[in-house]
């Protein structure tokens, strides 16, 4: 029998017979690890625990723990929940049926509308069929054998999607559970037994491959664990999520609203809202400002010739809005700020003394989104990016990618947020620019990170049709990650443009040019920052920072002198006029979640002095009104947080 050799993780090589399966070479090493292994990687692929190996490989096997894993287990769950709504409506026919960031979902196409009720059905049915035990047995069949399979049953969608299958470059494989079969590239886990813990989230419609003049299907979502406390923290952290729901906190505390009469995906910053945001991009100037950056401002629309040099037009045009005739000519509202940044590069002859140029703006832009997609604040179609560009030489292009990466750091850690993970985007299918510039771009980005020290994933085929990048994400409160600083290497639009700067040599050469966001995008920012702190703003953010109280109508005028006080030393405080009891107007405010109420009454007035309630600490004593400023002071130049 033909011998195989096979590396551990540990680097540590051993020689099996040929065939064998990651199963049989977990048992090897122990049973409980057999048992507990879901699939294995092996040279970088990831398959069935059941499946042979033919040569020699690298292997590792993947735990509920391991991401990889967890895409296994929730592949196969949505498998299983397919396999149940089959025998539930046996005239289902199947979309498509992946896992995601968190779940899984699968669309389907059946006569009934299904509601919260039927969902608990199919989980039922689930947990039946999976009591069963059933083996995910996969088979690989000729591109007509599975086309006869699913003519047989009927199912126009995998038929679709069978008939774009090259059968010379693709494998097409279908998957058995039991009497259930799906056209599924797999892998999945070795039996449907595994899948312990299933939770139905939500149904809702879903046109076919996203395309609105597509029928509209059906969508279940759900989640799976193999431990039932894992269920059980999960559906925790939802409800907690509902209570941080950017949406309902902005329209409870009076922060933002969206009209859709007066137009989808554009947001309404009111009074409170415009508070925060003013403190947001004071203190984003502020920072670029003493980063060596300088500040632009652009306009909201341009000539079409300039989304057709820089690419838009051709790779993002989808994405833009149409075209507006200006004087017989088309204009487009601008989806991006750099076309404009780099037409004020070109405004004069550069040196290569100049660069590098690190220019930021603040720039409204409009993107077309899909209704079905827009979300309060987190999906939009106006947004205000915060956008920079940096120009520089050949030389300086890895210090400068180095110099973003400390400063988005430091951006991040002054909004409380430290735990962040580095992605090293590569070049995607549609791209412009040869490989040997995206190879060299790619490799700066690298030695980047590594000079940093710093640890991160590769997303192969993630970057931006003109160049690679890195983009970092954060971990809110709820341990949520959020996609949001973006470093891009373009070496795309300098040549489009005809970017020059002439040399020590004296020679024309062209410069290298890198895009950044930090905050991603205000408003995206900002809903964000809502369900971290659950509305509970920072005292340096807070729109209103104090609420001031009079006992009774009495004390309004010492109130109106302690307010004019605080404004004065530049604190955001407001007085509350009501006429109402006392005990109404501190839960009110404690609803509002104001970081500070100042009660004044007949002993306040007397000792010119204030009583300070702290939110959901309650009464924290006597102050002076200086000593109060004092304190505040120091709370928001210090940035100081709460997490709640």
């Amino acid at each position: 029998m033909d011998k195989i050799k096979i590396k551990f993780p540990d680097s540590q090589i051993k020689e099996f017979e040929k065939g064998i399966t990651p199963y049989q070479v977990a048992q090897s090493i122990s049973s409980r690890l057999a048992d507990d292994a879901l699939a294995a990687e092996v040279n970088g692929s990831v398959i069935e625990m059941h499946r042979p190996i033919k040569d020699d490989t690298s292997i590792r096997f993947l735990m509920f723990d391991d991401e990889q894993g967890k895409e296994v287990y929730w592949h196969s769950t949505s498998h299983l929940m397919a396999h149940a709504i089959k025998s539930i409506y046996p005239e289902a026919k199947f979309g498509v049926g992946p896992p995601i960031e968190n779940g899984f979902y699968y669309d389907f196409d059946i006569n009934k509308k299904l509601d919260e009720e039927d969902l608990l059905k199919i989980e039922a049915q689930m947990e039946k069929i999976a009591k069963e035990d059933n083996k995910f047995e996969r088979e690989e069949l000729s591109k007509q054998s599975a086309i006869d399979f699913f003519r047989k049953k009927n199912d126009e969608y995998k038929l679709e999607i069978l008939s774009e299958l090259d059968e010379n470059s693709e494998v097409i494989s279908i998957y058995n559970e039991g009497d259930f079969t799906d056209l599924c590239t797999g892998p999945h886990l070795p039996s449907a037994g595994k899948i312990k813990y299933v939770k139905l989230l939500s149904v809702s419609g879903s046109y076919w491959r996203g395309d609105e003049h597509n029928k509209q299907l059906q969508r279940i979502y759900g989640i799976s664990f193999p431990k039932k406390k894992m269920l059980e923290d999960y559906i925790h952290l939802l409800e907690e999520a509902k209570r941080r729901d950017h949406r309902k906190l902005g329209k409870q505390l009076d922060l933002f609203s969206v009209h859709e009469e007066a137009g989808a995906g554009l947001i309404y910053w009111h009074p409170k809202g415009a508070r925060v945001r003013l403190e947001i991009e004071d203190y984003w100037r502020k920072a670029h400002l003493e980063n060596g950056y300088e500040l632009l401002y652009s306009p909201h629309l341009g000539k079409s010739w300039l989304w057709e040099t820089s690419g838009h037009l051709g790779f993002y045009k989808d994405s833009m809005y149409a075209s507006m005739k200006i004087d017989d000519q088309d204009y487009y509202i601008k989806p991006m700020n750099c076309p404009f940044h780099i037409m004020i590069y070109k405004s004069q002859l550069r040196s290569y003394r100049d660069l590098p140029l690190r220019w930021g703006e603040l720039g409204t832009v409009y993107r077309y989104e899909k209704s079905g997609v827009l979300h309060g604040l987190l999906r939009v179609r106006g947004f205000t990016q915060d956008d920079a560009h940096i120009f520089c030489t050949h030389a300086q292009i890895e210090d400068e990618i180095i110099e973003v990466i400390r400063f988005a750091k430091m951006v991040w850690a002054a909004f409380g947020f430290n735990d962040l993970k580095f992605y090293l985007s590569t070049k995607p299918e549609k791209a412009v620019g040869e490989d040997e510039l995206w190879n060299k771009a790619t490799d700066s980005l690298k030695n980047a990170l590594s000079r940093e020290k710093l640890e991160y994933e590769v997303d192969e085929g993630g970057g931006a049709f003109y160049g690679p990048k890195i983009d970092i994400k954060i971990k809110d409160a709820l341990k949520r990650e959020w996609q949001m600083s973006t470093v891009q290497f373009d070496f795309n639009e300098p040549e489009r443009f005809d970017m020059k700067y002439i040399g020590e040599d004296g020679k024309e050469h062209r410069p290298f040019m890198v895009h950044r966001a930090l905050l991603g995008s205000i408003e995206r920012f900002f809903g964000i920052l809502i369900e971290h702190f659950a509305g509970d703003f920072p005292t340096w953010l807070a729109p209103v920072q104090v609420a001031i109280i009079p006992v009774s109508q009495n004390f309004s005028e010492y109130a109106l002198k302690v307010n004019e006080k605080l404004r004065q030393a530049g604190i955001r405080s407001q007085v509350d006029h009501r006429n109402e009891k006392i005990g109404y107007k501190i839960r009110d405010w404690e609803m509002q979640k104001v970081p500070y109420m100042v009660i004044v009454g007949e002993k306040e007035v007397t000792s010119e002095n204030i009583s300070v309630r702290k939110h959901k600490k309650g009464d924290i004593g006597t102050f002076k009104i200086s000593d109060f400023i004092d304190k505040l002071a120091t709370e928001i130049l210090n940035k100081d947080y709460t997490i709640n």
